[in-house]
């Protein structure tokens, strides 16, 4: 039911946990939020707090799910763009073609001294340095045709080296070379997600995201900057049909079916210090996620719920439910991939396509 425009449903959940190591708890979760048929789960990481590396987490994670995409936070900032890139590919191949990645950033000078290469800069350099990663992510993934593989053992050729090529890409703090490690993962890109509430993540995220997350209280403030997202992607030569704007709700339903707070339910979810936070019941948040979609403010939603496994079950079987009763949540995975989840196209290979030499 996803249109190639993205006017379906689109449904996403955070799985974090505090001071969860072990897999089983996250693999847990992740089949709880696949069997509502959301297209993707995030798991956060930091370099501010201790916990586990997200991607490898989701590493875990991908061959005890099926379907739903794995979108773990990798941060871009103290990191090397080759190895970010070779380890989100590597999940891509892993989980057969549901990976993405969120990009982020890290701001402080704490966090700065325990890599000890350089010191903390403004949170506008550091953005254009993300796109930056993402755009030499993509290069390098490309930098293998889709067919160099041969694995010929007659000949004992494994790869065909006209099907690879250097990159050289030149960033403002990075250069890489190329070609990758890695074989071009089953998405060709696996999908980029960016948090574009603030300011300085908003271009990186209109130029370079193919999900945009937006913390908004109302429906008005989630259609403002979904257009501003859309008009800027525009500029950037993009087809803004190519980016999936989410709300993103802090959600709390230990409150019956219904059951609403007065500011969480009909009157939309309300401000806090972590984010806009719904508190009520599975029946009102489905009628809430029906008014936002309907009113074509949002592309979907992304939900991170207050108590994960108590949340996550009360949103697949009450929420999506509700959605799938009414004709408005896919009941099935239209593909296998999280690009076909989310109604895009697999980008085509730009040295292939242009038979550029390495």
């Amino acid at each position: 039911m996803t249109s190639s425009h993205g006017r379906g449903l689109h449904l996403a959940a955070a799985v974090d946990q505090r001071s969860a190591y072990d897999a089983d708890s996250y693999v847990e979760l992740a089949r709880l939020a696949e069997s509502g048929g959301l297209d993707f789960v995030t798991l956060d990481d930091t370099f501010a707090r201790p916990g586990p590396d997200a991607l490898a987490v989701l590493s875990r994670v991908a061959p005890a799910t099926n379907r739903i995409g794995l979108v773990p936070t990798v941060t871009t900032t103290h990191t090397e763009p080759f190895h970010v890139q070779a380890a989100v590919a590597t999940l891509d191949w892993v989980s057969r073609g549901r990976a993405g990645w969120r990009l982020d950033v890290s701001t402080t000078e704490g966090e700065a001294r325990l890599f000890g290469r350089r010191h903390a800069a403004a949170a506008d350099a550091l953005w254009q340095e993300a796109g930056e990663v993402a755009e030499a992510a993509a290069e390098l993934w490309d930098s293998w045709e889709d067919d160099a593989e041969i694995r010929d053992t007659a000949t004992g050729r494994f790869v065909d080296r006209d099907k690879l090529h250097h990159v050289d890409f030149q960033g403002s703090e990075f250069s890489v070379k190329g070609p990758s490690i890695v074989p071009r993962p089953p998405q060709g890109h696996p999908v980029r997600v960016v948090d574009a509430t603030e300011g300085q993540a908003r271009r990186t995220a209109a130029r370079y995201a193919d999900v945009a997350l937006v913390r908004a209280a109302s429906s008005a403030q989630a259609g403002a900057v979904r257009a501003e997202l859309r008009a800027s992607a525009e500029k950037f030569g993009r087809d803004p049909d190519t980016l999936r704007v989410l709300a993103s709700l802090v959600v709390d339903l230990g409150d019956g079916e219904h059951a609403a707070e007065p500011g969480h339910g009909g009157g939309g979810p309300r401000q806090t210090a972590h984010g806009p936070l719904y508190r009520g019941g599975p029946v009102d948040l489905a009628e809430l996620i029906a008014g936002w979609h309907g009113d074509r403010t949002v592309d979907g939603f992304h939900l991170t719920p207050v108590e994960p496994r108590r949340d996550l079950e009360r949103l697949a079987n009450g929420t999506v439910a509700l959605l799938q009763h009414r004709g408005l949540f896919r009941t099935f995975y239209p593909g296998s991939t999280l690009r076909e989840h989310l109604g895009l196209a697999r980008p085509a290979n730009r040295y292939a396509v242009t038979g550029g030499a390495s």
